[in-house]
């Protein structure tokens, strides 16, 4: 290994990654080797010289280092280290049956430390795929990740698309900009298949990278209980949960969503279903809906954005939770389905059934849980980093 700027770990903080937990924390640092850039590979030494691996180096907050690879033997990222990291991803989806499929054409290619590769979020949209870096080192790495991408994918890919500008930390990237790192754009509309349903999906300007693809399987579950009711999809987005009900045969679906241009793309995405007529769109926000609004649901689904995205914000989030369940619980008919969910990282799933429980208790109507749902698996939680469980949902009978 070249000669190259070492942390050392103070004595007994190298067990976690003894057990190839993913994250170095600063206080667990002894001293540093040199003088790192933000962003820049690192070696890992216990106290005692031995490397225990490799990382990208963070300066600025509690964690120090993500780390990339484990043991003696771990090397410096290469032009094969990436296309092994990215071919096993490749081939993990391959298994799970979401690739080269005529009803579904997107996936998640690499979540993060489910994936081994910390800070980094590749997401699959027919022909492109699209890179959300989360860490600096992963941002000055972009071009060795495209370069590994067409490596893999081959001339199955027409285009990368970097959407990194609103995740990578600003402070130590404060010019970063979004942008094709391949290809350019097609100048048409983006549509892409899940499970046969057919979506608009805005992946230069709309939120995350474009779809909120970890809701695929529990979009599949709703449409088993949608046909004959009448059902009300809030913080919409682009209108998955809507699209799902419409096609399985609701009597009618109503969205809500705070953004006009979530709205707009809601009502494309019902239009390219050919069920638009039984379907209404309500840019509002969600709670004053509910409040202004007295009609009862037959399955409602609550799918806010995270609550909280840090320890000392988890409090206030769970009386959040447990606000808007009150409020969703009361426009639910007798025997209505509640599909309610929480992707705070920070809310575990039983703190977040707590806050669900006791807005039950408040509304004073009983309720059974039916489904406990979570993320699908093509967002993989590494055993070794439980951390990576983000998303949490409950499925309700509400009587």
């Amino acid at each position: 290994m070249p000669n190259t700027t070492t942390i050392v770990l103070k004595n007994g903080k190298d067990h976690s990654l003894r057990r190839r937990h993913p994250w170095v924390f600063s206080g667990a640092i002894a001293r540093v080797l040199g003088e790192p850039r933000e962003g820049e590979p690192v070696r890992v030494e216990a106290i005692n010289g031995e490397l225990l691996g490799v990382g990208h180096f963070s300066g600025g907050g509690s964690i120090a280092v993500r780390m990339l690879d484990f043991g003696p033997e771990a090397e410096l990222p290469t032009a094969t280290f990436w296309e092994d990291k990215l071919g096993n991803a490749y081939r993990l989806r391959q298994r799970l049956g979401l690739t080269g499929t005529a009803d579904t054409n997107v996936f998640r290619l690499v979540h993060a430390e489910g994936d081994g590769l910390p800070g980094l979020i590749i997401d699959v949209y027919g022909d492109t795929a699209v890179v959300q870096a989360h860490s600096v080192g992963m941002y000055r790495a972009r071009p060795e990740i495209a370069a590994a991408l067409r490596v893999v994918f081959g001339d199955k890919l027409r285009a990368i698309y970097d959407k990194s500008a609103e995740t990578v930390p600003g402070n130590a990237v404060p010019d970063a900009q979004n942008g094709y790192l391949f290809g350019e754009s097609s100048g048409t509309e983006h549509v892409v298949m899940e499970n046969g349903h057919q979506f608009a999906v805005d992946w230069e300007t709309g939120q995350k990278t474009g779809f909120f693809i970890d809701q695929r399987d529990n979009r599949a579950l709703l449409a088993r209980y949608s046909p004959g009711r009448k059902v009300l999809n809030t913080f919409c987005y682009t209108g998955g949960f809507s699209v799902y009900a419409l096609e399985a045969g609701a009597e009618l679906v109503h969205s809500v969503d705070s953004s006009k241009k979530a709205i707009a793309l809601t009502e494309r995405n019902a239009e390219l279903s050919h069920h638009a007529d039984r379907h209404a769109a309500y840019p509002d926000d969600v709670l004053g809906f509910l409040k202004n609004h007295s009609a009862q649901y037959d399955l409602l689904v609550l799918d806010p954005p995270a609550f909280a995205k840090h320890m000392g914000a988890r409090h206030a989030a769970l009386m959040g939770y447990k606000r808007l369940n009150m409020a969703g619980i009361a426009h639910l008919a007798p025997g209505g389905l509640l599909f309610t969910f929480s992707c705070s990282q920070v809310v575990s799933p039983e703190l977040f059934e707590g806050a669900v429980l006791a807005a039950a208790i408040e509304a004073g109507r009983p309720a059974r849980i039916l489904h406990r749902l979570t993320q699908p698996a093509d967002h993989p939680v590494s055993l070794f980093h439980p951390e990576g469980a983000y998303l949490k949902g409950l499925v309700l009978a509400v009587e």
